[in-house]
């Protein structure tokens, strides 16, 4: 059978993946066809090796297909893929932080005169001013406990949200921590409604240019068929964890097998059916023992795949004391660690 291995249908290429040139990226095409069929790729005649072929081709464009056709004694066939060339690529990072409540609701219970009284954002805010570092704050549409919900949050730091949202965004993350995966079975218009829900209230409290659109939903859970929908309202990218445990991929957004196995080995893929962009989270901070961050992260720029995107996540609970699993590492280690990071 024909076919095209590398690289692989919505695959995200860029300059560490190929060899950026005046005409385009050159990539290197490689796959399988019968032995004895002669193949090109995009009209390029490819070398046969056994039952492996290769070609060199050139991108152009964004969006970019690329068609083996085979020629022998039983006849033709081919294989189409289409791949993204990432022109204006370069090296970056971003952090998000999902599950947020409780610093909202500490700010209406405070009500301190200035944003970065509260414990939380001084600490988001230590690390912006030292290393130039951007956050996207996930957010709850109420607490866990059901004792505070946006629409009491008052608009008295409206401008300061906006005197800061060139680094401090807001979005949308679920209605509430609980249940579990609230979305995995949910229909388009329940999943579009707690999305308006929380962006009508952050427009409200904190501005529109604070507010950005969702890069990841409680749990990663959702119907696939709903992903067009959140890209009709403006959804262009996501990040989950894409690793199998116990015979399921997990923070998947639905994505099949073969789809989420791609991505447990690269960083990114466009969906085409959807028209998001999947990434593959680089680490999970509050899960990973803090000696092993830097290594984690050092692995992923060690490959040209995973390397001109390093994404982060976190969890807002481990920043609060009150909280059963609080974190704190050494203030030493942790600038340690944001120090090499930001090096990157």
């Amino acid at each position: 059978m024909l076919q095209i291995l590398e690289p692989f249908n919505g695959a995200v290429l860029n300059a560490r993946t190929g060899v950026q040139t005046d005409d385009g990226l050159q990539i290197n095409v490689t796959g399988t066809a019968p032995v004895g069929m002669a193949v090109s790729v995009n009209g390029v005649a490819a070398k046969r090796c056994g039952a492996a072929f290769s070609a060199t081709v050139t991108l152009t464009a964004f969006q970019n297909d690329i068609t083996a056709s085979a020629i022998g004694p039983d006849g033709e066939a081919s294989h189409r893929i289409r791949v993204v060339w990432d022109k204006f690529s370069r090296k970056r990072y971003r952090f998000a932080i999902d599950d947020n409540s409780f610093f909202l609701r500490d700010l209406f219970q405070k009500k301190p005169k200035d944003l970065f009284e509260n414990y939380y954002l001084a600490i988001l805010k230590k690390i912006h001013d030292e290393y130039g570092s951007k956050f996207s704050i996930n957010c709850f549409f109420e607490t866990p406990e059901k004792d505070f919900n946006l629409t009491m949050l008052p608009d008295c730091w409206k401008q300061q949200f906006l005197d800061n949202s060139n680094w401090l965004k807001l979005t949308w993350h679920a209605y509430n921590e609980f249940p579990d995966r609230p979305y995995e079975h949910a229909s388009a218009a329940t999943v579009i409604h707690d999305l308006d829900l929380v962006n009508e209230q952050i427009v409200r409290f904190a501005g529109e240019d604070t507010w950005a659109m969702p890069t990841i939903i409680h749990w990663g859970e959702i119907q696939s068929d709903v992903l067009p929908a959140l890209y009709k309202r403006g959804v262009r990218a996501f990040s989950g964890y894409f690793t199998k445990y116990r015979n399921r991929y997990m923070v998947a957004f639905g994505l099949d097998e073969n789809t989420c196995g791609k991505l447990e080995n690269t960083r990114l893929l466009m969906h085409w059916p959807s028209g998001i962009v999947f990434s593959r989270l680089t680490c999970v901070i509050n899960n990973t023992p803090i000696e092993n961050i830097i290594p984690v992260i050092q692995k992923d720029m060690a490959s040209p795949d995973t390397a001109e995107i390093i994404d982060f996540l976190t969890h807002e609970q481990y920043f609060w004391p009150f909280y059963k699993n609080y974190t704190s590492p050494s203030s030493s280690t942790k600038a340690s660690s944001a120090s090499r990071i930001h090096n990157h």
